[in-house]
């Protein structure tokens, strides 16, 4: 296993191009050239994330989420002390992500969609939200045990994690901007100023990469140690 510094700073940088480029498709689709909808911001999400597991999978594992970190923790794949620092580095790439998209728009533009910070749906609740947050986020964790905790896994990088978050925009992008990454909520929020429901991108996406990874570990990757 690499030092702790390497893996810490890959971790940052790829939270970093998750969060710029996500954050970022979801300012620019607000101007007129743009406007590629839900679809547009998924893809650029789900690219941006595969792109950033791919580049760091093979220093720091390529987890790039507070939530995938607690789940891997929930089944002793990373120590706390890792894990911890991991979350911190996390949380700092999310924050210079969202600051590097409001270096280059003008504030009134990122201040209409709230710097691309997920907000709730005024038709979602906040019970709501979390359960929608944990399903989405649970369906992004089985994809991360499913290709790159399995050790029967096809090597794809991190692609098919990646693209996990197409759907999942899609179908929950409109009701709680699917953020599935409390990360990816964190730092715009922060720049935007409003920390409104900010408990759902956090606890929504914990207990269902917990649960994903739980489910994995011990009942459908159970005894593939003996087959690899």
């Amino acid at each position: 296993m690499r030092p702790l510094a390497p893996r810490v700073l890959a971790e940052m940088f790829g939270t970093f191009v998750l969060i710029f480029f996500g954050t970022g498709s979801v300012v620019m689709n607000s101007f007129p050239s743009a406007q590629y909808g839900v679809f547009g911001i998924g893809m650029a999400h789900g690219l941006a994330l595969a792109i950033a597991i791919t580049a760091t999978m093979s220093i720091s594992g390529g987890h790039v989420n507070p939530a995938v970190t607690i789940g891997l923790l929930s089944i002793r794949k990373i120590s706390p002390a890792d894990a911890f620092a991991y979350i911190i580095a996390q949380l700092a790439g999310g924050l210079l992500g969202a600051l590097a998209v409001k270096s280059f728009i003008a504030p009134n533009v990122g201040r209409v969609v709230g710097f691309g910070a997920p907000a709730l749906h005024s038709t979602v609740s906040f019970s709501d939200g979390i359960i929608i947050e944990a399903i989405l986020t649970f369906f992004l964790m089985s994809a991360v045990m499913g290709t790159a905790v399995s050790k029967l896994a096809p090597k794809v990088g991190g692609f098919a994690i990646g693209l996990t978050l197409l759907p999942a925009i899609i179908v929950g992008g409109p009701l709680t901007g699917a953020a599935l990454n409390p990360a990816r909520a964190f730092g715009p929020a922060i720049i935007a100023g409003n920390m409104q429901a900010q408990a759902v991108w956090w606890i929504g996406p914990i207990v269902g990469a917990v649960a994903a990874a739980l489910l994995w570990n011990f009942v459908i990757l159970k005894g593939e140690d003996a087959e690899a």
